[in-house]
């Protein structure tokens, strides 16, 4: 509990005790200075239903916030005090109360009604009851209980001056609190999202580094392994025997040495396209991951299926993982539809579930794009060849995403 709460609790208590040790003290002053002009029998008889009346409204604490019954239960007790201030002025000091409760109970106008009829009554008290008023102290009454109401609306002014900028300050901590709170799960997010490109940045960097090598192996080393067996398998039939068999020697030596190239050169593909062309591998893919998530899952090949660059058919069937993998994750989808189309100048693959879906436009809490970091991932690889990531998707309607690259042909120029 915060040191405001706790002094709140406290206040609440004292606040709730006052009224009636305030009532017990004027019973008690009353009853010492007794004289016979007081009847007795009626300040006790107004004393205990002063006390039921507060008890009535105290224990019902749903009534005081309504602003009607807050204002009856305020006359009410304006009326009550006023008669025991009559009777008893001692009864005064219980009429203090009156200032408390239109502070604490009534709002607008009828608090600054509260604490002028509080003056009034006070004054009654001031001036020693009614008697001396009646004998001529009309005028003293008046200019005490004028005096006494400027003071006490001005300060009720004041303090709801005060509570309202504690509350607003309050309400500012606490956005303020909540504010931190948004920024430390953002700059988190951020962390982790940061984390997670530099993995993928990378995994991407060494991948095209290994490719760039495994290009430069069979541009050179393996082409000119392949040219030097030519030229030696050419050599081979015009030679004696004694020369031959260095020659057959040196043609295993390079088709060893451009076996152990091209090995290499695939070694650097995924394990799927290294034994098979990109519609066979993700349909493998599929195949797999619908045995392992029970989904029913299709691909479908449209247009003329040939070899494409190597940077081409990784970044499809990456995508084709991430998408299934994000299908596996978030969609809880039932059936699942892969498309591979090879167009003129473009292969394009869609992958299109009945999930869940989601709102592809809403920001993410840090502001920054839709999508996770699979997602993120997935459009870079693609944006690397040139290429796009359009997804469509709305809650409980399923997700398409389509990844769109050039046809760059085997051997083409990235």
């Amino acid at each position: 509990m915060s040191l405001r709460e706790e002094t709140d609790r406290r206040l609440v208590a004292v606040f709730t005790v006052l009224p009636y040790a305030l009532l017990a003290v004027g019973t008690t002053l009353t009853l010492i200075q007794q004289t016979t002009t007081v009847p007795i029998p009626a300040v006790l008889g107004l004393t205990l239903a002063t006390t039921a009346w507060m008890l009535c409204f105290d224990t019902r604490p749903r009534w005081q916030g309504r602003r009607s019954l807050m204002g009856l239960y305020y006359a009410g007790l304006a009326v009550l005090s006023a008669s025991l201030v009559v009777l008893a002025p001692s009864y005064g000091i219980f009429a203090f109360i009156g200032y408390v409760h239109a502070f604490e109970r009534l709002r607008g106008v009828l608090r600054q009604a509260g604490a002028v009829v509080t003056s009034m009554i006070m004054a009654v008290s001031y001036l020693g009851g009614m008697r001396n008023i009646a004998e001529g102290a009309w005028w003293e009454w008046a200019a005490i209980s004028l005096v006494s109401s400027v003071l006490s609306v001005s300060c009720f002014a004041l303090l709801d001056l005060v509570d309202r900028r504690g509350r607003e300050q309050e309400r500012a901590l606490t956005e303020s609190h909540e504010a931190n709170a948004r920024l430390e799960a953002a700059l988190e997010e951020n962390a982790g999202l940061h984390a997670q490109l530099l993995v993928q940045a990378r995994e991407a960097g060494v991948l095209d580094e290994r490719q760039r090598m495994a290009r430069e192996i069979h541009d050179t080393l393996a082409q000119g392994l392949a040219g030097i067996l030519t030229q030696l398998q050419a050599v081979e039939l015009r030679l004696d025997e004694p020369l031959r068999r260095h020659v057959t020697n040196a043609m295993n030596l390079a088709r060893e040495s451009l076996a152990e190239a091209r090995r290499t050169v695939h070694a650097v593909e995924p394990a799927m396209l290294a034994e098979a062309r990109l519609p066979e591998a993700i349909g493998e893919l599929a195949r797999n991951w619908a045995r392992l998530h029970d989904v029913e899952t299709v691909l479908t090949t449209d247009g003329d299926p040939r070899p494409m660059h190597t940077d081409v058919e990784v970044a499809l069937l990456r995508a084709a993982q991430e998408a299934l993998a994000n299908v596996a994750k978030h969609a809880g989808a039932s059936r699942v539809g892969l498309t591979l189309s090879y167009l003129e100048d473009r292969v394009v693959l869609d992958v299109r579930d009945d999930g869940s879906g989601f709102d592809p436009r809403a920001k993410r809490a840090n502001g920054s794009g839709p999508g996770g970091f699979g997602l993120v991932g997935m459009r870079q690889r693609v944006q690397r060849l040139a290429g796009r990531l359009d997804i469509e998707s709305e809650p409980g309607a399923g997700t398409a995403i389509s990844a769109s690259v050039p046809a760059i042909p085997v051997g083409g120029e990235r």
